[in-house]
């Protein structure tokens, strides 16, 4: 499949995390940066990064789909968190590679569904990479691998900026999807790149070379910096 490019490239920061990052750290990072784009910040964001265990919800979800009890949820340390993304229910945890694209879409880039099928491109050339054939499977959104699904996908769009985005099995440890029905998709297994290949993978170079397919497909100037350098460029202006 060719490119799905759209819209004059612009700058992207590729922003790798050294440590994981708590989910709702995360979010209230991604929403700082929604509202300096909305205020006319120009520059793109992709944050790199792994969560420690935890359950989250999307909107179109159901937590009839956690099929464990809270207790059990403690035992294996994992907390939960109903966000506003879309998609139903996932897991996100170490060894699991999470992209969150901070994009504001352009000209021929406003169609969500040209967004959702770049960012399955990105992965499945990602993927391919490391000698993995994935590819997408019929109308469901993500990637698919013969073994099993390995990166789920859920976004928030609010005029035409992105948030939310992708979680790619790496080296995750899937006993955890026993927690749920994985995006409630009843008889679907969950991979991970670490389960097709045999072998752990080093996290930061898959993020390396997903950054670098990212700036292909989505005609953006990848720019990478870490996350101290990241706060210096997120002063909100004053209004």
């Amino acid at each position: 499949m060719n490119a799905l490019l759209a819209g004059s490239e612009k700058t992207c920061h590729a922003v790798f995390f050294r440590e994981p990052v708590e989910y709702e750290s995360a979010l209230a990072l991604q929403m700082k940066i929604c509202e300096l784009k909305k205020r006319g910040m120009p520059e793109d964001f992709l944050l790199l990064l792994e969560h420690p265990p935890v359950i989250t919800l999307g909107r179109n979800g159901n937590w009839h789909n956690l099929v464990v009890s809270e207790e059990m949820l403690q035992d294996r340390g994992v907390t939960r968190f109903q966000a506003d993304r879309g998609g139903d229910i996932t897991f996100h945890g170490p060894g699991q590679l999470i992209g969150y694209p901070l994009l504001k879409l352009e000209a021929r880039e406003k169609d969500v569904h040209r967004y959702m099928r770049n960012l399955e491109e990105t992965v499945i050339r990602t993927a391919g990479d490391f000698g993995i054939e994935a590819r997408r499977e019929g109308n469901l959104t993500g990637v698919w691998t013969d073994s099993g699904k390995i990166c789920a996908m859920g976004v928030h769009i609010s005029r035409w900026i992105t948030r939310h985005g992708l979680a790619l099995n790496v080296n995750t440890d899937l006993s955890f999807y026993e927690l749920i029905v994985p995006c409630g998709l009843v008889g679907k297994p969950v991979s991970s790149m670490q389960a097709v290949l045999g072998r752990k993978l080093d996290l930061g170079n898959v993020s390396r070379k997903l950054a670098e397919h990212f700036g292909r497909v989505f005609a953006r100037k990848m720019v990478p910096i870490s996350d101290e350098d990241l706060a210096a460029l997120l002063v909100l202006p004053e209004s």
